[in-house]
Formats: structure tokens, C-alpha cells, sequence
């Protein structure tokens, strides 16, 4: 089977994609969720809830925007008619940037248990977010059947990523 790429991100289909394991959408969304929590928590002290909250609703309009993007650009740049499959298909395939902000929103949420006031539980959240980029883009490389050197290479770069918004948390003075 060979592969396609879609007209406006030059990314292969989505559909395709998923066969091979396409977890863009999960490593991207943890990626968002590790920035909204250092935004959030440049915003001063606020409830443990309305953190959840941005957290697991931005995972939800970002998941929105690129089902938007998907079916509204590429599908109309290719001149596809839209049906409910497709439909369907794409906010599946998109969905993974919701899932991505729901850890990182259970570490918050879970973080009374440990002890943790609001600064560790930022800590906590954040933590979770990066180690999970780093796991989607394992996982993705795994199942797209990369050799160990590529995953470790991919691992190393969503680390380098998570890392750098941890600089900026902590130039924030958080």
C-alpha cells in the first residue's frame, strides 16, 4: 500500500496514518496540556478545579480546531464530499488530544491524596504531561516499527520539548 499525504499539511492521511500508529494528536496534546499548566500557574493561585477544568476544555477546543481543520481543509482542498464516516472518523482520529489532557488533569485532581499543595500539584501535572509526550512518541515510533536508535532519537526530542517548557516555568519564577 502506498502512502498519501494530505494536501495542506503534507502529513499522510489520517486514516492511514492510524493503521501505522499515528499518535501525533497524543504527543501535540501533551504537549498543550504541559503549556497550559504553566500558563495557568503564571496566573497566581487559583482552585485545584479550574485547573481540571482548562486543562481537560482546551484538550476539548483544540481536539475541536483540528477536526475542523481536517474536514474543512484538506477534505474541501481534495473537492471529497463529507459524509457521517467521514466525519466520524476524523474526530476519532483527532480525539487523541483530548486523552493526552486527561492525565495530566487526574494529577491535579489526585494531587490532595499525595499531600500536595497547588505548586506541586502544577509540578505533578506537568510532569505527567511531558512523560506523557515522550510516551506517545515512543509508542509511535514502536508501532511504526522504528529501530531502537529513532526511538530513543524521538524520545530525547519530546524530552528536550518537555524540558524547555519546564525552563519557562521556572523563568516565570513558579
Amino acid at each position: 500500500m502506498s502512502r498519501t499525504t494530505g494536501p495542506v499539511t503534507g502529513r499522510p492521511d489520517r486514516a492511514e496514518s492510524r493503521a501505522g500508529g499515528d499518535y501525533t494528536g497524543g504527543v501535540y496534546g501533551s504537549l498543550l496540556a504541559a503549556s497550559v499548566v504553566v500558563g495557568a500557574g503564571s496566573l497566581g493561585s487559583f482552585p485545584r478545579a479550574e485547573l481540571v477544568l482548562l486543562l481537560l476544555l482546551t484538550g476539548v477546543v483544540f481536539w475541536i480546531a483540528h477536526v475542523h481543520a481536517q474536514l474543512f481543509g484538506a477534505r474541501l482542498a481534495r473537492r471529497k464530499a463529507l459524509d457521517r464516516g467521514t466525519v466520524l472518523r476524523v474526530c476519532r482520529d483527532e480525539w487523541p488530544i483530548v486523552n493526552a489532557a486527561v492525565p495530566p488533569a487526574a494529577a491535579v485532581a489526585l494531587s490532595p491524596l499525595l499531600g500536595l499543595d497547588v505548586k506541586g500539584a502544577l509540578w505533578l501535572a506537568l510532569s505527567v504531561a511531558v512523560a506523557g509526550q515522550v510516551g506517545w512518541s515512543v509508542a509511535a515510533a514502536r508501532r511504526a516499527g522504528a529501530p531502537r536508535r529513532l526511538m530513543a532519537v524521538t524520545a530525547l526530542v519530546n524530552l528536550v520539548l518537555g524540558l524547555l517548557i519546564v525552563t519557562f516555568k521556572i523563568v516565570l519564577k513558579h
